[in-house]
């Protein structure tokens, strides 16, 4: 891993960010990927653990973030249309509390539109700021930036603190949507998020969406936003702009 690093060996590719009334790609979601010789790509899911238990999360957070900002400053410059791109933040980079700083250093540095970034933090991550969780995001949202609640439902989901959370959006966690439309509780539960996510005025996306009959069933709701491999799995930088940018804005995700 610290070789990784050091080499710059990571990569990021982007899950495109579809909006569900019509079908048009708004943004991706920035995703690390490991590639590995002669193999397929080593997943998160291995690397992540063993970079937050060495402490290596926080420099490979730092280099995401700036990486980020640079790609879609570059897509900007190209005339290429980007509503947003939406970056993970790991529980050890909230905890560790030199993000503020370092977002506002990155933002400059590549000139990036700080309301075309946005940070999804789940709510066991904030947990681990305690009380000053909600003052942590509003030192986020004084940038400029988004802020968008992950894996909404799998955590701690006190209707009281996501009241006091000033967040723009909440992501609907893949477990939820994946037995769609077979699981009737399921449906229920993602139906009353989406209604209790209007009534803050929040907006909500649903992540994992691999079906047409997931995506119609959303689209009922009134969800706004899917990602998933019904429309396409991350792809590296230059393929998702070939097959979603244009300059005349961001092409049609609906399959």
């Amino acid at each position: 891993m610290r070789r990784a690093l050091r080499q710059g060996l990571f990569e990021l590719h982007y899950q495109p960010l579809v909006n569900l009334e019509d079908g048009k790609v708004i943004g991706a979601e920035a995703l690390v990927r490991l590639p590995r010789d002669g193999g397929s790509d080593v997943g998160p899911s291995e690397f992540i653990p063993l970079l937050e238990d060495t402490g290596l999360i926080l420099p490979l957070g730092a280099w995401v973030q700036r990486e980020v900002c640079r790609q879609g400053r570059q897509w900007l410059d190209e005339g290429k249309a980007i509503e947003v791109l939406a970056v993970n933040l790991s529980a050890a980079e909230i905890r560790s509390g030199h993000v503020q700083e370092q977002l506002r250093d990155i933002l400059a540095e590549t000139g990036f539109p700080p309301e075309r970034l946005e940070l999804e933090v789940t709510e066991s991550g904030l947990m681990s700021r305690g009380s000053q969780a909600v003052e942590f995001l509003r030192s986020l949202k004084s940038l400029g930036i988004k802020l968008a609640l992950d894996d909404f439902g799998t955590g701690y989901s006190s209707l009281a603190y996501l009241r006091r959370f000033p967040v723009d959006k909440l992501k609907i966690d893949r477990s939820f949507i994946r037995y769609i439309p077979d699981e009737t509780g399921d449906m229920q539960l993602v139906a009353t998020i989406v209604a209790m996510a209007r009534g803050l005025g929040l907006r909500v996306l649903a992540e994992g969406v691999e079906t047409e009959a997931q995506r119609l069933f959303l689209r009922k709701l009134g969800c706004d936003l899917w990602q998933g491999y019904l429309c396409s799995p991350p792809l590296p930088a230059a393929a998702f702009a070939d097959r979603f940018l244009s300059s005349s804005g961001p092409s049609d995700g609906t399959p």
